[in-house]
């Protein structure tokens, strides 16, 4: 079992991760290896203390040398729940499962917000995992809809095992070619269920498949962890970056603005120093 694990490989899980090392914890950081979207995109970065004009490429290229530099590794899967398991939780990527005492979302916010009954069909038809639940869908008709150039490779795992794939790419410059997927262009509204059918509604027609993969970068805090306490899809935390939920803690854009780099390292540090006193208190009372 590990101390911690972080989720999200943006400033704040890179940070807390730094953190984490010199304290000598033993920790996972999952997330994207090429790290966050955000840094990689961007264009300029003014306010950041000891670098006067970075681009985002230059600042990720940093960041990638000094967790190297340390020894530190991410394992490149996408997080698909958190589960409270009493005394310590269940990280879940896909069929795979890791433990911890404590927990530190980085996750950034959520750039695609959900679309009108997608929270409510989840597990009912809706999917956030194609590795999770494209076995399910073997031979059938699915409709997939993809925030990032980044999911192709996903829509494509998918296209082996259905019969169809309705896709709806919400970027442009889609490089998929093959013979079972369908390209629509749109912004979905809403998605519905009727008689076992799934309905999704785009421009001025409904697309009729067996399930829905919802594909994007993050999703909703309080849909990943149960129980989590937000508002405004910002995760509540106190001074010390804690959650409502023991042995949980945020950091980053997903807590609130400002969307800044240079207090997202700040509270990934703060998280991670609060992890420490956390594990030193139930090594007291134990």
């Amino acid at each position: 079992m590990f101390d911690s694990i972080i989720i999200g490989t943006g400033a704040a899980g890179i940070s807390a991760a730094l953190t984490l090392k010199q304290l000598n914890k033993n920790f996972l950081i999952i997330g994207p290896k090429n790290l966050s979207f955000k840094i990689n995109t961007a264009e300029k970065i003014r306010n950041y203390p000891g670098l006067s004009s970075v681009s985002g490429k230059e600042m990720k290229e940093a960041f990638a040398k000094q967790l190297n530099d340390m020894g530190i590794e991410i394992l490149d899967k996408q997080v698909t729940g958190v589960y409270d398991l009493g005394d310590h939780y269940a990280v879940l990527c896909g069929q795979d499962s890791y433990e911890a005492q404590t927990i530190v979302l980085g996750l950034g916010v959520e750039t695609v917000k959900p679309i009108k009954g997608e929270i409510e069909l989840l597990g009912q038809g809706v999917s956030y995992c194609a590795t999770c639940d494209g076995f399910l869908y073997k031979g059938k008709e699915i409709t997939v809809v993809s925030s990032s150039k980044e999911f192709e490779g996903e829509v494509e795992y998918l296209a082996q095992l259905a019969a169809k794939v309705n896709f709806i790419p919400l970027y442009k410059d889609v490089e998929l070619n093959l013979g079972n997927v369908c390209t629509f262009k749109g912004m979905p509204k809403e998605i519905k269920k009727e008689n076992k059918r799934m309905l999704l509604a785009l421009n001025d027609t409904n697309i009729e498949s067996d399930g829905v993969f919802m594909l994007k970068a993050s999703i909703s805090p309080s849909v990943l962890v149960p129980g989590l306490e937000d508002k405004d899809g910002h995760i509540l935390v106190d001074r010390l970056c804690a959650t409502n939920l023991k042995g949980v803690f945020a950091a980053g854009d997903c807590t609130g603005r400002p969307y800044q780099y240079a207090k997202a390292v700040g509270e990934g540090n703060v998280a991670a120093h609060s992890v420490n006193h956390y594990l030193q208190e139930l090594k007291k009372n134990k």
